[in-house]
């Protein structure tokens, strides 16, 4: 029973460990494609929108993250799961921007909360 235990724990730990690392990567991935300054708007500016923004997708890449390692098999099967997530969650960003809202980017910087949402 106990080795059963304190292997649920550091597999756990493993997948805990390695969805900060890809939260982090997310983070900066994220502010890379976009061609505003997230962290700038969010701290120096007080920007509600961006803030939303950001939150919104890093909620929805946390969210596809815990499907990933709820129906994985293994932490490699996680690992390439994550990067799927992290490349979808991208990708609707792009789609976003350059489908449906093309000035989202200049309505974020103005602080349009509707934008950021």
């Amino acid at each position: 029973m106990e080795t059963t235990l304190l292997t649920s724990i550091l597999h756990f730990g493993a997948y805990f460990g390695l969805s900060i690392i890809f939260l982090v990567a997310f983070k900066f991935a994220y502010a890379f494609v976009t061609p505003h300054d997230e962290w700038q708007l969010i701290k120096d500016d007080k920007n509600t929108a961006a803030a939303l923004g950001f939150g919104g997708a890093v909620v929805g890449f946390a969210i596809a993250l815990g499907g990933a390692a709820s129906n994985s098999v293994s932490l490699v099967d996680f690992a390439t799961w994550g990067v799927v997530a992290l490349i979808a969650q991208l990708l609707a960003f792009a789609l976003v921007r350059f489908g449906f809202m093309p000035r989202i980017v200049e309505r974020i910087k103005s602080n349009e909360v509707s934008a950021g949402i």
